[in-house]
């Protein structure tokens, strides 16, 4: 199979709705199936009309640097000093970062898990600082929960991608998800990087490794919407990728 068709096997996935029901987990449901891929895919309910219509109207108000600044996701050691669970949010470099320019979204922690009192004092004063800025647009924080919540500090740890689609049973991907997901949310955090649908061709690969779910299409694609599955059923808004600045 080459490259193009091998991302459009892959890249149907970005068309899965957010908020799609997910399976209902009954001991006869498909596993490793190709009706499980198809079922995943459904559609979901579209977005609430007064959703779309408040977005429009912040957007239509947003000056050029707003909008910008809405475009810009930086590091959290950005607006932070410290690292592990020294690390606490410096109040100068976050008004500089949220109220000044305007910076939208924030990502990631350094180096080490933290507890979730941690991560929801970290989220409080971001979001505070928001609060300050002229249309108040929350920030969007996101992290990399790849196999459990593993930057939350006592969260339930899965094997890496590539091992949980070892287990041929997409199922199984669905519903450790949906345990990631309320894990990270219940550190504050909405948005999960996850799923990396990268087509692992080259074993090697220094970028992608573990966090790919193989090297067959079909496979990453079963596994991709599983994951989407049960992350968006966690309260998580999940992101496909990285293709394709990384797929290969």
């Amino acid at each position: 199979m080459n490259v193009r068709a091998r991302s459009a096997v892959v890249g149907v996935l970005l068309g899965m709705a957010l908020g799609a029901p997910c399976s209902s987990g009954a001991a006869d449901d498909p596993v490793d199936s190709q009706s499980y891929l198809e079922r995943a895919l459904k559609a979901g309910a579209p977005f609430r009309p007064e959703d779309v219509q408040r977005a429009r109207q912040l957007v239509g108000q947003m000056t050029l640097a707003e909008k910008a600044g809405q475009m810009t996701q930086l590091e959290i050691g950005m607006i932070s000093d410290g690292q592990g669970l020294a690390l606490k949010v410096n109040p100068e470099k976050l008004r500089k970062a949220v109220v000044q320019y305007g910076v939208g979204s924030l990502l990631n922690v350094n180096d080490q898990a933290l507890p979730v009192e941690q991560w929801r004092e970290i989220i409080r004063q971001i979001q505070a600082a928001a609060a300050q800025t002229r249309l108040k647009v929350p920030v969007l924080y996101g992290i990399d929960t790849i196999h459990g919540a593993n930057y939350v500090a006592g969260a339930t740890l899965f094997p890496q991608p590539l091992g949980m689609a070892a287990t041929w049973n997409p199922l199984l991907m669905e519903q450790g998800s949906r345990v990631a997901a309320a894990e990270t949310r219940a550190a504050g955090i909405p948005w999960n990087f996850s799923p990396v649908l990268d087509v692992l061709t080259d074993r090697y690969s220094p970028n992608i490794g573990i966090r790919s779910y193989g090297k067959d299409p079909p496979l990453v694609a079963r596994y991709g919407a599983a994951r989407i599955r049960g992350l968006q059923a966690g309260g998580v808004a999940a992101w496909a990728n990285h293709f394709p600045g990384k797929g290969h």
